[in-house]
Parts: C-alpha cells; sequence; structure tokens
C-alpha cells in the first residue's frame, strides 16, 4: 500500500514515463528497499577478513556487480583475498539473513506494474542472477518484465552502459525511448552514455 507521500512520488514517476516505449529498472534501492540490508552484509563479510569496513563505500560503489565491490575493498583497505570467494560469501550472507524480509519501494514496484503490457518492461542490476531472482520473487514483480541483464551478462557493469544496451537490444527498443530507474549515480552515469532518459527515484523531492 502506497502512503501519500508514496502517492505523490508514484504521481511524479507516472508523468516522467510517459513518453517511453521501454522501463528499465534497478533493483537495490530502487524497486527494493534493501540497501541497509545489503551494506550489513557486506560489514559481515568484511569482518570475517579483518576488515572494519565504512559502509559508505557500498554508497560510493551503488549499483556496482558485487565482485567489483570486493575489488575495491580489497584495494582501498590493502588487504589482498579472493575476490571471487568474497562475492559469494556476502551473497550467502544476505540470502541467509536479510532476502525474505526485503519489501518493495512501493510507488516504484507500481510503475512497473502499471506499465505491463502497454510498455516494455527489462531489469537491469548489478546483482547476481540468482540473488536477484529471490529478491523480485519475496517483492512480487517476478515474470512481470521482459529481460533480466544482471553481473556477467556484460563484459562491464555499470558505470558503463553496455548493461543499459544490452537490456534495450533485448527488448528491441531503440536505446532514446527507454527510461532508467535509479538510485545511484553509477547507474546514472550509464543510462546518459546509453543514450538513454534517467530519472532518480530517491531524489523525487
Amino acid at each position: 500500500m502506497m502512503t501519500f507521500e508514496d502517492r505523490i512520488k508514484y504521481d511524479k514517476l507516472v508523468k516522467i514515463a510517459e513518453p517511453y516505449e521501454a522501463l528499465l529498472f534497478d533493483v537495490d534501492g530502487t524497486l527494493a528497499d534493501n540497501i541497509k540490508a545489503h551494506k550489513a552484509a557486506y560489514v559481515a563479510t568484511a569482518l570475517e577478513y579483518g576488515i572494519d569496513l565504512d559502509d559508505s563505500l557500498i554508497d560510493e560503489t551503488a549499483g556496482w556487480p558485487t565482485i567489483a565491490v570486493a575489488e575495491e575493498i580489497s584495494k582501498r583497505y590493502q588487504k589482498i583475498f579472493d575476490i571471487n570467494v568474497f562475492s559469494k560469501r556476502k551473497s550467502a550472507i544476505f540470502i541467509e539473513r536479510f532476502i525474505q524480509s526485503t519489501e518493495a519501494i512501493a510507488y516504484v514496484k507500481q510503475i512497473l506494474l502499471d506499465n505491463v503490457g502497454i510498455k516494455k518492461i527489462g531489469i537491469v542490476s548489478g546483482g547476481s542472477r540468482s540473488t536477484l531472482n529471490i529478491t523480485l520473487e519475496v517483492i512480487g514483480v517476478n515474470g512481470h518484465y521482459e529481460t533480466l541483464v544482471c553481473a556477467g551478462d556484460t563484459e562491464e557493469g555499470k558505470p558503463s552502459p553496455q548493461p543499459f544496451l544490452l537490456a534495450a537490444n533485448n527488448l528491441e527498443i531503440d536505446p532514446q525511448h527507454c527510461l532508467v530507474f535509479e538510485d545511484g549515480n553509477p547507474g546514472v552515469q550509464g543510462a546518459i552514455a546509453a543514450g538513454m532518459g534517467w530519472v532518480r527515484i530517491d531524489q523525487l523531492d
């Protein structure tokens, strides 16, 4: 259910989305209200490696594939570890402790559901496919999109335009007719580089 404030944000998004043929949604922090949970999973994983992680790093790297965030943690804290093992452990902690309590960001979810069958719908995320499938199921949007682009589907992740361009190609829609819903700068940078419209769902006030 949407609050009064959600309804105001929803109405703004309706107007922004109207001219576009395809809508591309980020997941973490955009469709799903789970950034705090992801931060907690990163902090818990880093602690196992003896790292006292400042979770503001996760804000800086919003939208990056987990493996790229792991590499950044390794560089920034000057700790050498297997970034693939770190990434898998972080995903496991997130799934074990947090994923089932994930809630949708109501006004963004409603935009997606309202446009099923009217506009093409895509999901573009830096998360792993296995984690995303669970998250999308928990928040009630699984099966309501025509393409899912995630970590590993393109050579480069956000802020590269590659994930967005792949989604547009899969949907057979020209990039200029796509609108990207994001909550982080890397995703916005990727959308701009792809020649797409964009909106920061956390900056609608």
